[in-house]
């Protein structure tokens, strides 16, 4: 890894930057896909199948039949059926916990304010095909989309692996499509004579999956946030066990060769260890090739103090955040900017990519300085209610009559008027 050492604060922008895309010429490619799956539906994701996954789907259909993918634990191995299955116990109960039951809220006598929560009925699931099955993935959406209760759950996958069709199966996918790419974001986006319009779409991908779900988002669909590449920082003092914090920074290397890993540290000692036990452990990876071309864009910085490193990190803004430092939880309070933290020297961030119970589908690129990663809460929409009873439009009536006239808004305040002008010709209630 390149080592900065005590950078300057004005430098700090620069070091930090994440790889560099080219969004207007990836959204040049797409725009057009986008257009042709609106226009011509299904005759052209079959064409773009074709075209960049090199399959026929004229022959196999783009549906994937029930009977083919709820049956697929029974080609699974064992030992992976039953990890599939606790992790799916985990992360369940982790987000059943998310759920908030109805409070109501009397704000004046006879004025009672609430709000409930209500799945999204139609919710489109994207799992990438490329160079590993991301069952995971489809945990991490499926399972919150299960417990919010959307009525609809697409998913679109070039992937025939069984584990990903085990996965939905448990977390109760409504329909499979053999799609992927940005014309799997477009099919449900649009809809098309097979595959339904959804309302909201999840899921990762590469530049043109990312770069179609901002495109259709800018046309009213909504999608589950911004995103790029993977990445993670790690903070480690003396504390730390080097060959953890090496293995933690190599399982974010080996997403992809845009992934970006920052190793942050008080301790050049610690530097020094990481970038050695970097070179023999990169040799032991399948993936070690992708692996080293993602350490390319990332730095070990050594700074003077835990103050500062903390400052550092909050503006880097990670979407994996590993604090393996004496004092992790009282750093962790400290951090404002971060998808998702993780605590100590055993605590990798595998575990939450997998198995822990919190959510993996997290904001990248920065974003996490605005945005949460998925929960529960992003597949319900929260409705606000209220009831106010003569009493009570005696109490807010003049507050609102006073307010809509000073705004000018006429009809606003008659609403109100109107009513108390009743109640007054009444008896009291």
């Amino acid at each position: 890894m390149n080592i900065i050492s005590f950078p300057a604060r004005a430098d700090w922008p620069a070091l930090l930057a994440r790889p560099v895309q080219s969004t207007k010429q990836i959204e040049a490619i797409v725009a057009p896909i986008l257009a042709q799956v609106q226009e011509q539906g299904d005759a052209a994701l079959v064409e773009l199948a074709k075209k960049f996954d090199k399959v026929d789907l004229s022959e196999t259909g783009l549906l994937v039949p029930d009977e083919q993918w709820k049956t697929a634990g029974e080609r699974l191995d064992d030992t992976l059926k039953k990890a599939i299955q606790q992790a799916y116990q985990n992360i369940r109960l982790f987000h059943e916990k998310q759920k908030q039951p109805i409070e109501k809220i009397e704000t004046m006598p006879g004025v009672t304010c609430w709000r409930k929560s209500v799945g999204i009925e139609k919710v489109g699931l994207y799992i990438p095909g490329g160079t590993a099955p991301l069952f995971s993935t489809v945990l991490m959406l499926g399972v919150p989309a299960q417990l919010a209760g959307c009525r609809e759950v697409v998913l679109c996958t070039p992937s025939d692996h069984p584990a990903i069709y085990f996965a939905a199966s448990l977390v109760g996918v409504t329909k499979v499509f053999r799609i992927g790419g940005a014309q799997a974001v477009a099919a449900m986006a649009y809809g098309t004579t097979s595959v339904p319009q959804v309302y909201k779409i999840f899921g990762p991908g590469n530049q043109y999956v990312t770069a179609a779900k901002m495109l259709v988002a800018k046309e009213g669909v909504a999608i589950d946030m911004p995103a790029g590449p993977s990445e993670v920082a790690v903070y480690a003092d003396d504390s730390a066990v080097p060959a953890f914090v090496t293995a933690d920074l190599l399982s974010q290397a080996e997403h992809g060769a845009d992934s970006q890993v920052l190793l942050v540290s008080t301790s050049k000692k610690m530097v020094e260890l990481v970038n050695i036990a970097l070179v023999s452990q990169l040799e032991k990876l399948s993936r070690r090739d992708m692996a080293a071309k993602a350490l390319q864009n990332s730095k070990a910085i050594l700074v003077g103090s835990q103050a500062e490193a903390i400052e550092l990190l909050n503006t880097y803004a990670a979407e994996h955040l590993i604090l393996s430092v004496e004092n992790a939880e009282e750093v962790a309070e400290q951090i404002t900017n971060a998808g998702s933290i993780f605590l100590g020297n055993y605590t990798p961030e595998s575990a939450g990519d997998y198995a822990s119970g919190t959510n993996h589908t997290l904001p990248t690129n920065g974003f996490a300085r605005a945005y949460s990663g998925v929960s529960l809460d992003s597949f319900v929409k929260k409705i606000t209610m209220q009831h106010i009873t003569p009493q009570g439009l005696r109490q807010v009536g003049p507050v609102v009559e006073a307010m809509a006239e000073a705004e000018s808004l006429d009809a606003h305040k008659r609403a109100v008027s109107l009513r108390l002008a009743s109640l007054a010709e009444a008896k009291p209630v």
